[in-house]
């Protein structure tokens, strides 16, 4: 396993993330195709031995499940110390209404602390931008849940760059705890965060933590072909299937080039798509999704695989211009 450095934090973090809302209790939350806690446990345990120490998940998750599913495999698996979990806040629960606000933020921490049986959240990520709280009244709460020891570092995810700039701002003004992160959508089918947030935490020391790095797996079989998850997955069908027939035909030809260059590689197609990130400096960590061994394997097997300058260009190549989604 490759490590790198958390943005400008003292968390060394693994080059992949484990992404965890595939593991969830399927009959908790909207999402039916997550993976009940016996068959998550194993794919949590492959990840700690193949070197993964960076765990991603959020309270929203199958409502809450998914956190009490990583926290106990993580306590069984593997030594707190050794382990980065991030989690995020916003989205509404069962028993929280969501969103950014004082008593929001506080409570969600106090519950995700409990449901994950940890004493402090080393990543602690808005979800997405609250247009109903004041920014001041989020990071003041972020500061304070900071402040109090219970979240080591905040970060951000899926904003315009000119509200992340705002906030970025606003923290350092006020000498509140500041975002360290930016997990935003990026892959090979949508890259319009290289147009401006990109560099903005490039400038700002920001780590970047793609999510969707594989485009809800868009990348990894052959063009149209469709599973259970591509059928239900009603945040996939928003993200990737509402581009107009120019851009759907570029995003065609792209994941058609990444099945060219798998194929003279000898490798699977989802190793092209993260090498491919991963040749990204900007890049930190994708936050990779394994529902079967195979893509635990996959991925590990990416960070070995460097793409030349020629195939990164041929890669990008018939890329268009999306419209930016993924931000609500």
């Amino acid at each position: 396993m490759k490590f790198t450095q958390l943005g400008s934090t003292d968390l060394k973090v693994s080059r992949l993330c484990l992404g965890c809302m595939t593991y969830g209790e399927p009959s908790r939350g909207n999402h039916s195709w997550t993976l009940p806690e016996a068959e998550s446990r194993p794919l949590i345990k492959q990840a700690v031995e193949a070197g993964i120490n960076f765990f991603d998940t959020a309270n929203s998750y199958s409502d809450g499940s998914s956190e009490e599913i990583v926290g106990r495999a993580l306590r069984d698996f593997a030594r707190r110390d050794e382990i980065v979990l991030a989690t995020k806040v916003y989205f509404p629960l069962s028993n929280l209404a969501g969103g950014l606000s004082r008593a929001s933020i506080v409570q969600s921490v106090d519950d995700s602390l409990r449901r994950l049986g940890m004493e402090y959240i080393d990543l602690l990520q808005i979800h997405r931008w609250d247009y109903d709280t004041p920014i001041e009244e989020t990071l003041a709460a972020l500061d304070e849940v900071v402040r109090a020891g219970k979240v080591r570092y905040i970060g951000a995810s899926s904003m315009h760059t000119a509200q992340f700039r705002q906030a970025l701002d606003l923290s350092q003004q006020r000498g509140w705890a500041r975002f360290v992160s930016m997990q935003d959508q990026y892959n090979l089918l949508q890259r319009e965060e290289e147009r401006e947030m990109h560099p903005l935490c490039a400038e700002e020391g920001i780590a970047v933590l793609p999510w969707s790095p594989l485009a809800r797996g868009r990348l990894t079989r052959p063009w149209g072909e469709q599973t259970v998850r591509t059928q239900t997955d009603e945040v996939g069908k928003n993200l990737y299937d509402q581009a107009d027939d120019a851009v759907a035909a570029s995003d065609r030809q792209v994941a058609e080039r990444v099945a060219a260059l798998a194929e003279q590689h000898g490798v699977p197609r989802a190793q092209i798509a993260l090498a491919w990130l991963l040749s990204k400096p900007v890049v930190t960590a994708p936050i990779i999704g394994a529902s079967r061994a195979s893509h635990l394997e996959d991925a590990v097997a990416a960070l070995a695989l460097t793409l030349s300058e020629a195939e990164i260009a041929d890669l990008e190549h018939y890329y268009q211009p999306h419209p930016e989604t993924g931000f609500q």
